[in-house]
């Protein structure tokens, strides 16, 4: 089978879900795609693989497209698509921030209610019944969310963040963007997170902007009665691409109200492909978002949306306006980073040793699923109400206090739980409440004295764990807010350790803290400095935050991957990376490329065609010349199977072995070949031919493109991965060096990039293939040992 076929199709980051996503009854139908590829690199131990396509980013020129593209049409329809693609990028802004604050809307009056009804229970003495309902309650929406998900759409388990970055690196993955999924991600988010969990809602915000993007630029629907002109431009994979790139963007601006942090998620985290034009769109697109955030946020201030605006309001504008920094406060930001990046690097060590532990449970069914996520509920919900019991109560302060104290029935720093009423729970203040308002917490300002040592050490350890065993089960989660929340904690309790070596306050520690430990764990450094810029409204922050970064992902590339790279290997993804292995320079692409290869001929035999078409999985086909079409045995281009299907179901057939006399612009239109939204495929069992049509010919020629990208079978492989990744290829065919030989020998796809498939055809390379540097002993002597 053509290893671009590979990999898991459905989600396997949240119970790391695996199997086909079709059912029995569509099994024939879609008998290609759910081919077993024993070559491919495993989604997890025990996993069972669903194949996965490559996406068509390739501009296809052929004879017929020349005549019926838009580009070679007049300016007026050339002004009509780029109008359809400004007005779409408006849409997936307007509707990212609709759905942005809507969620955030949602969760702050779920966990709101859940917590105020909980205190007041608490403010009566009724602390077991206070228990009940707290447990009772994030086990409801947990387990709802958890059952939707395994069994509506197991696509929307996780963040969605890996789905997105193999989609914009040209890995095609079964119902990742479908209306199911995003009704899951934005439904189930919002359970999850107002659950209590550790999880946030920056990655299925990501994944369901996404969803959005990849909706609208469908190019109309049948169905729905969309099937305008205009919005036909869109019917191909490139623009497409271009459309969820800035609907990536815009799910970070939704998620933190940081529009250039989103354009820079976009360039350096998710996308694999860029260029000016699209910098320009996604900047609009972000910002469109922070237009209607703004303006529905303030129709919150009058006190119309619940307990909305109480507490997260999405911005943390809670430090220092006045940032002043010396010398002396350098040590403690290079503590920061280097802890930060141990500290990143071992949450990803752990993080996907959980994951594989977790698939072990999931794959049992989906009763081990629902299980899996009720022990998480009510560990998590033991945790949250018993461990304020260990710290003690603190008198309010007298003087100073910028809100109540203390906090009853709202966020805040004061949180009296179980003490009198002058008295508060700092650790509670913490435990009992959303994530977003625990880091509003930390960062506050002119809070040096309301936090305990002792009482930041244990919600230190129990977010590292529970941000941890919280990912991975089968609900919609990210990992954003959990990291930031933990580097906040960690941030803190250095500034607490470090005293009066440093001038700087307790809350600007935790800003550094969470920059220290995203660097570790997500590797991202321009995009987070912008991100946590935007999300504290403290641009003076900006040299040491720089520092932190660079000092954290620099320690942590020494021990392991950045976590959404790991991610994507466990779900058997085919990402290909911006490098090369060292190992692919011993090899040429003659040594990769396997057979046997399938061609047609410029005017083929229709029973040929379609038994290829069932015999193979193949996508792309070389289509070669021969005499009497040519002098010799020459390659004319390269043929797609959609496009095969299309002239199929068309039946304009030739009775013998000629080239067409009619004009191909006459007999098809451009619609035909535009390629069908995501997930819906044409299969060549639904196509049905009498003997008589078999029996026929096509002429090949006008719809084969006639320019491919070719390399020569002495090329080494290192060389042609950056030409494949970087022009966004699905086929690349290998030509012979010597003339005598047929004018194509293979056909590289991205399977056959992927170390797993290179390490088995060369199992040799093993012993000498490149690996990260370990900082153990015998490295850091050879190290040091050739300065000297």
């Amino acid at each position: 089978m053509e290893a671009e076929e590979l990999g898991n199709g459905d989600d396997l980051e949240a119970s790391l879900i695996s199997g086909c996503s079709y059912f029995e009854d569509d099994r024939a139908a879609h008998v290609r795609r759910c081919l077993s590829n024993t070559t491919s690199q495993l989604a997890i131990i025990g996993s069972n693989l669903c194949p996965i396509e490559s996406l068509d980013y390739e501009l296809i020129e052929n004879d017929f497209l020349k005549k019926q593209d838009w580009r070679s049409r007049s300016a007026a329809r050339i002004m009509q698509y780029v109008i359809l693609k400004w007005s779409l990028c408006f849409l997936v802004g307007a509707l990212s921030g609709a759905l942005g604050f809507f969620i955030n809307l949602a969760v702050e009056n779920i966990a709101g209610i859940k917590f105020v009804v909980t205190s007041n229970m608490m403010l009566a003495n009724k602390y077991g019944w206070a228990f009940g309902v707290f447990a009772v309650s994030n086990f409801v929406l947990l387990m709802f969310a958890s059952a939707i998900t395994t069994f509506v759409s197991p696509a929307a388990a996780g963040s969605g963040i890996p789905e997105v970055m193999s989609y914009l690196n040209g890995v095609d993955a079964p119902n990742i963007f479908s209306m199911k999924t995003l009704f899951v991600k934005v439904v189930g988010s919002i359970a999850a997170v107002s659950s209590s969990l550790h999880i946030g809602k920056a990655g299925p915000m990501i994944h369901s902007t996404a969803c959005i993007s990849s909706i609208l630029g469908q190019g109309g629907s049948r169905k729905y009665k969309l099937t305008s002109r205009w919005l036909r431009y869109f019917k191909n994979d490139r623009d497409r691409r271009d459309l969820i790139t800035c609907g990536a963007g815009a799910g970070i601006a939704a998620a933190f109200r940081a529009p250039l942090g989103g354009v820079l998620f976009s360039l350096e985290c998710v996308s694999s492909w860029w260029r000016s034009a699209l910098l320009w769109r996604s900047f609009f697109t972000t910002a469109v978002v922070l237009v209607v955030l703004r303006a529905l946020i303030d129709v919150c201030r009058s006190g119309k949306c619940g307990l909305f605006g109480q507490g997260g309001l999405i911005m943390f504008d809670v430090t220092s306006a006045d940032v002043t920094y010396h010398l002396v406060d350098l040590p403690p930001a290079i503590i920061l980073g280097v802890i930060g990046g141990i500290l990143g690097s071992l949450h990803n060590l752990l993080l996907e040793k959980v994951l594989r532990v977790y698939n072990l449970i999931n794959e049992r069914g989906h009763f081990y699923k629902l299980l899996l996520a009720a022990l998480v509920s009510i560990f998590t919900s033991c945790c949250i109400f018993g461990l304020p019991w260990l710290a003690s109560c603190k008198p309010c302060p007298t003087t100073g206090l910028s809100e109540p104290c203390p906090s009853i029935g709202r966020s805040g720093n004061f949180k009296k739980f179980q003490c009198a009423f002058d008295h508060y729970n700092d650790l509670a203040s913490l435990f009992f409440n959303t994530n977003d308002d625990a880091i509003r917490n930390l960062y506050s300002a002119g809070t040096d004295r309301v936090f305990q040592k002792s009482s930041v050490v244990l919600f230190f350890v129990a977010t590292y764990i529970l941000g941890i065993i919280s990912y991975g089960i089968a609900v919609p989660a990210g990992l954003f807010v959990p990291v930031i929340l933990t580097g906040a904690t960690y941030g803190r309790l250095v500034g607490m350790l470090t005293g009066s070596h440093s001038t700087l306050n307790h809350g600007l520690f935790a800003v550094l803290g969470s920059a220290s430990l995203l660097g570790g764990s997500m590797r991202m450094t321009v995009s987070t400095c912008i991100i946590l810029l935007e999300l504290t409204n403290n641009l003076l922050l900006l040299p040491l935050v720089m520092l932190v970064l660079l000092i954290s992902k620099t320690v942590a590339d020494a021990f392991n991957s950045n976590i959404y790279d790991l991610i994507v290997k466990l779900k058997g993804l085919p990402y290909l990376k911006s490098h090369a292995e060292p190992y692919m320079r011993q090899l040429t692409v003659g040594d990769v490329v396997g057979g046997p290869l399938q061609m047609f001929n410029g005017v083929e035999k229709v029973s040929n065609i379609v038994h290829v078409l069932k015999t193979t999985g193949h996508n792309g086909f070389p289509v070669i010349d021969e005499p009497p079409f040519s002098d010799s045995s020459v390659l004319f281009g390269l043929i797609l199977r959609s496009h095969l299907l299309v002239l199929l179901k068309k039946k304009q057939f030739l009775y013998t072995r000629r080239l067409a006399s009619l004009d191909a612009s006459k007999q098809f239109s451009y619609d035909d070949f535009a390629k069908r939204g995501s997930g819906k495929h044409e299969t060549i069992e639904g196509i049905e031919l009498t003997a008589e049509e078999m029996d026929m010919y096509i002429d090949l020629h006008p719809f084969a493109n006639t320019s491919p990208y070719t390399v020569v079978e002495t090329m080494s492989l290192a060389k042609a991965l950056i030409l494949f990744r970087e022009v966004g290829l699905r086929h690349l065919l290998v030509i012979p060096k010597s003339t005598s030989r047929a004018p194509v020998v293979g056909i590289l796809t991205r399977h056959d990039f992927t170390p797993e498939h290179i390490l088995q055809v060369h199992p040799f390379l093993l012993r000498s293939r490149w690996t990260k540097l370990q900082l153990g002993k015998e490295n850091l002597f050879q190290i040091f040992k050739g300065f000297i």
